[in-house]
């Protein structure tokens, strides 16, 4: 995806998703300079129909979790097969879709700040730099558990793109859920998340029912 574009999808959808790491936080965030949709204003919409509002949903969280239409869907669809068959409450249903995308190793990298975004966080996994429980792992859709403990590879540890990473965690603010030793550049999954401590910026009852047609 350009640079440029993914400011245009937060503000097109009307959400910081966080895409640009940093530039997320500082001022020049586009999404406070120019907090409405790309194009000339006159010809945006500004009501939607029900599609357009579980779509507008579904694409919010999806482009959060910086996640192709395939993933995305395949995880949505488990989750209303597994509701299905063993009887799943409405309620659990967005726990357990929130707890499978927060347990994306891409994403797990991100909230310790080892990375300051998704897409940046995808990227070091695909290069080998980070272990799971002292195994090298490169796949960033990998799922992580509990007690599962996060390192920097040796060989890694001396590059430059981790040279301040020690600043990133400054300002980092890591979640409940999970634990980080910045010293030893490790982390710990301490317990699985719940839908209040993540609170992603979507309803996501309507991403069920966009998907449910």
């Amino acid at each position: 995806m350009p640079i440029n574009s993914k400011c245009k999808t937060c503000r097109r959808l009307g959400t910081k998703l966080f895409l640009k790491g940093d530039k997320c936080f500082s001022p020049k965030c586009p999404m406070l300079r120019r907090p409405y949709p790309p194009g000339r204003r006159k010809k945006r919409r500004t009501t939607f129909s029900e599609y357009g509002k579980e779509l507008r949903e579904k694409q919010k969280l999806r482009n959060w979790y910086n996640l192709r239409e395939t993933q995305f869907k395949n995880y949505v669809k488990e989750i209303l097969k597994k509701r299905g068959r063993s009887g799943t409450e409405k309620e659990d249903a967005p726990t357990l879709l929130i707890q499978k995308l927060e347990r994306r190793f891409d994403n797990i990298i991100f909230r310790m700040g080892f990375a300051d975004s998704r897409p940046r966080a995808r990227q070091l996994i695909s290069h080998g730099h980070f272990l799971i429980n002292g195994k090298k792992v490169n796949i960033p859709s990998f799922q992580v558990k509990k007690g599962d403990k996060i390192s920097i590879s040796e060989s890694s540890r001396g590059k430059n793109i981790f040279k301040d990473i020690s600043i990133t965690f400054k300002k980092k603010q890591i979640p409940s859920w999970l634990s980080v030793n910045a010293q030893k550049l490790e982390g710990e999954i301490k317990s699985l998340p719940t839908l209040i401590e993540v609170a992603p910026p979507v309803e996501i009852s309507m991403i069920f029912e966009f998907y449910s047609r």
